[in-house]
């Protein structure tokens, strides 16, 4: 695993970076370092293996933290970017864990860094509909199919290689918690998903011989904070909240640029995107995990800093992803009492 410490740190305020790949193995495998040459082979062999083994490592923390036998598992739902193989890294992932081989299992790929609120919303839905359900959420991502070169011809795909970071995370989803034993962190209120307008283009993925290239248009940050309001309005205009700065906030951290663009269209205070931005600044953009890794970054937080809930003290909160499509992600969260964890 390669640490990256990034002299770019000032303009993407990311301070390290975890990646699979390193110099060693950008030797063996020129080609990855390329910008456009055949090398979907290698890249798919590296991730045919270290996807699941991470995936397998976030797993194994999330259950154990969790307290009961992987027994109780009834459902997984993985999500990665880009998967290559049948069966997928869901089955793989049933391997490494020993998991049941009845356990229902969906994987997502082909979405992007708003998946993380997918897996949620899919999770939420299995938890609610199915009694008794305990749903495995594991999102796995690597850098590995999307690393490249630069080329004067596409710059956009260097805002990309500065952000993008490996990390997965896993969670427990469920319904109607043991109250003696299971101590939840938040509660899934509601959640949906929305085509932002006039966003064709904006952030787009191509997977080819060369790998998953990337695009991403400039004027990405104007069209979220255009449409941020309307998705939060939605959302919570049932609860009769439409202060933003009454909720707790775990956004996905596709930039600064972006997380500058909402903060000034909603005028939240700079305390608003702490959490995001802490994990920004020591992993940088995990894609679909990244969700996961603010939601713990939170709550750990708020125990630490004596805050009565795992929302900052606070009632209520959103989790907000977006990524290709324009695709927005909007999940309303409750949190939980910390004292009676």
């Amino acid at each position: 695993m390669l640490v990256l410490r990034d002299g770019s740190g000032d303009k993407t305020m990311i301070r390290k970076r975890y990646m699979f790949l390193n110099e060693e193995i950008l030797k063996a495998y020129p080609n990855i370092g390329a910008y456009m040459a055949p090398s979907l082979d290698v890249r798919r062999d590296i991730m045919a293996v270290e996807v699941p083994k991470l995936a397998m490592q976030a797993a194994v923390k999330a259950i154990e933290e969790w307290g009961y036998p992987k027994s109780r598992i009834t459902h997984l739902v993985f999500c990665t970017t880009v998967s290559f193989d049948l069966p997928g890294h869901d089955y793989q992932l049933v391997k490494l864990l020993g998991l049941s081989p009845s356990i229902n299992r969906f994987t997502l790929s082909q979405h992007g860094c708003f998946a993380g609120g997918t897996v949620l919303r899919l999770a939420k839905d299995i938890a609610e509909n199915n009694r008794g359900a305990r749903v495995l959420v594991v999102c796995s991502e690597l850098t590995t199919v999307t690393f490249r070169g630069a080329a004067e011809t596409h710059l956009d795909n260097l805002v990309g290689q500065a952000l993008f970071g490996d990390g997965a995370a896993a969670v427990i989803i469920g319904a109607d918690p043991d109250p003696a034993t299971e101590r939840p962190l938040f509660q899934l209120v509601s959640a949906s998903q929305t085509l932002l307008p006039d966003s064709d283009g904006a952030i787009e993925g191509h997977l080819k011989e060369v790998g998953l290239t990337f695009h991403l248009l400039k004027d990405v940050p104007k069209i979220i904070a255009k449409n941020i309001e309307q998705n939060l309005v939605e959302a919570f205009e049932p609860l009769g909240i439409s202060d933003w700065n009454s909720i707790f906030w775990i956004a996905h951290p596709g930039g600064p640029a972006i997380l500058d663009a909402m903060e000034a269209k909603l005028g939240l205070e700079r305390a608003k995107l702490k959490a995001t931005r802490q994990v920004m600044t020591e992993y940088g953009n995990m894609s679909s995990a990244c969700v996961l890794f603010i939601l713990d970054e939170m709550r750990k937080r708020s125990a630490e800093d004596g805050k009565a809930t795992t929302g900052e003290g606070l009632e209520w909160g959103v989790l907000y992803g977006f990524g290709p499509g324009l695709t927005v992600e909007t999940v309303v969260l409750h949190s939980v009492a910390i004292s009676s964890r």
